[in-house]
């Protein structure tokens, strides 16, 4: 007997609490720096409602934090304009996983769009990369981050200034530890390490002299570059 097409309606609960589920690892790190986004924005002004409406409807954790950090220090429109550039590695994350979401309806890769997050980016793009990757898994992963941040963004608001000064705890390591525990299982073929390494070389390398997050952005446009001409020159032995 064949196994359901993962794409019928049939496997969505099964499907989306496989997602759900594998997440669940990852949500100690979102739900500690929700808190702490929770936190910075009330000490910056910004009301519950507000805190709480940020990550509701604009989700992105990066991109928030910094908002709070100029909040009544630069005006609307750069602070627009420097969360895009933080949030460009949005448009690499979505072309890496749009090949495996060819033919599906508009309206769920819109749904998947807006869940996007580095966490269910790692998480989606490795069930796929193993052929076990379904549009119901992804949608669990980023509902299962979507839930963490709103939710620990509003117990931190609630608690509002009763931390004075979060990095006293640690926190900053969270996403850095994070990151490399969503890293590590993707090593395994020579190009991938190649781009880690080169990625990781120039965002390091030009952390001083570029603002805000654009080290990062570098990395992964350079990252991305040598990728794609070490794939086309790779002939994996047999």
């Amino acid at each position: 007997m064949t196994s359901p097409d993962p794409r019928t309606p049939s496997s969505l609960p099964h499907g989306v609490w496989a997602g759900l589920w594998a997440a669940v690892p990852l949500l100690p790190g979102v739900i500690a720096f929700g808190m702490v986004y929770g936190l910075l924005a009330r000490q910056a002004g910004l009301s519950l409602a507000a805190a709480t409406a940020m990550s509701v409807v604009v989700f992105a954790g990066a991109a928030q934090f910094t908002a709070v950090s100029m909040w009544g220090q630069a005006g609307g429109g750069l602070i627009v304009l420097t969360t895009l550039m933080i949030n460009l590695r949005h448009l690499l994350m979505g072309a890496s996983v749009a090949p495996h979401l060819r033919g599906q309806p508009g309206s769920w890769k819109a749904l998947l769009a807006f869940g996007l997050t580095d966490e269910s980016y790692a998480l989606a793009i490795s069930g796929y990369l193993r052929g076990e990757g379904s549009r119901e898994f992804f949608l669990g992963a980023n509902l299962a981050i979507y839930g963490g941040w709103v939710l620990s963004t509003l117990a931190g608001g609630i608690l509002g200034g009763l931390v004075v000064d979060p990095g006293r705890w640690g926190v900053g390591l969270v996403f850095p530890l994070t990151f490399l525990g969503l890293l590590v299982p993707l090593l395994v073929r020579p190009v991938t390490g190649v781009v880690a390494l080169a990625s990781g070389i120039v965002a390091v390398a030009t952390a001083a002299w570029l603002p805000g997050k654009g080290n990062l952005v570098l990395a992964i446009l350079v990252g991305s570059g040598i990728g794609a001409i070490v794939e086309a020159w790779w002939t994996p032995t047999r």
